[in-house]
């Protein structure tokens, strides 16, 4: 009696060891499909991807089975960089990959961005120095001058407004300004070494340019030197009145070489005006 009751004593133990063996052994089976669950869970969270949709994996299918699949997941989200050319590099947008730029296209764009931009904003401080220069003697009726007459006044209100057509709307709004701008854009990584440093009188065609470009842009400069040497010597009023005009008139001028640069590079770094560039010979 007592070595049949250990008989089956040892019986039970066996059958419960082999339940818990296939517990496990199921476990183990349904663990990969879980790790496989909360991987596309984090993606989802993380970058708005989910992964695509794959049959339900049963207890019955093979662990190795299961361990594909996510390699070939993973394999998904991190490419394998080695067979990527090295000369091209991704455009990220609004989450997703927009373009495949290469790297060498975009070194002569962003070389190209920094020097025209030196040129332009060389040209912009020159006529801001100008105007820092002349504004005081310009404000000087207003801030404890002789007062003007009501002839001085209306000559000081039509002189503003005629600096601001003529110089700044005629002069630099419509000629010189998208003239700065398109030479400007003309630079880039294989320009001479001294058009780069020199931009900014390089943008204004005083070298390198055509014979005409070259003799307006010459004549212009020493014409307003000349001007402003002759105002010099004018006495009160008649210097504040012309140095009003000729604040309003650059300020004008700055401003709109300010703006049509800021268009041009929203635009993609381009202008339609011709640069006046010397023909090659």
């Amino acid at each position: 009696m007592e070595e049949n009751n250990s008989l089956t004593l040892m019986k039970h133990k066996k059958n419960h060891k082999c339940t818990t063996n296939r517990i496990q052994h199921r476990f183990h089976r349904a663990l990969p499909s879980f790790q496989t669950v909360l991987l596309s869970v984090i993606l989802s969270c993380a970058f708005g991807y989910s992964l695509p949709r794959t049959p339900t994996c049963s207890l019955s299918t093979s662990r190795n089975h299961l361990r594909s699949i996510e390699s070939e997941r993973l394999s998904f989200i991190r490419p394998n960089t080695m067979n990527m050319p090295n000369e091209k590099v991704m455009t990220l947008s609004g989450g997703g990959i927009d373009d495949v730029v290469p790297s060498s296209t975009a070194a002569k764009q962003t070389f190209k961005l920094i020097s025209s931009m030196y040129a332009t904003t060389g040209v912009i401080y020159i006529l801001a120095k100008a105007v820092f220069r002349v504004v005081p003697i310009a404000l000087e009726p207003w801030q404890g001058g002789i007062a003007l007459s009501s002839t001085q006044i209306g000559a000081y209100i039509a002189t503003c407004l005629f600096f601001a057509y003529a110089e700044g709307y005629k002069g630099f709004q419509l000629k010189f300004t998208p003239l700065v701008v398109s030479r400007a854009l003309t630079l880039n990584a294989s320009s001479p070494i001294h058009h780069l440093l020199f931009a900014p009188a390089y943008a204004m065609g005083l070298f390198h340019a055509t014979r005409k470009r070259m003799t307006v842009s010459w004549g212009v400069t020493l014409g307003v030197g000349g001007i402003v040497a002759a105002v010099k010597r004018l006495s009160y009023p008649y210097r504040n009145i012309i140095d009003a005009g000729v604040v309003v008139g650059l300020t004008w001028g700055a401003a709109s070489i300010f703006i049509q640069y800021i268009n041009a590079v929203i635009s993609g770094l381009k202008s339609s005006v011709d640069p006046a560039l010397p023909k090659k010979k």
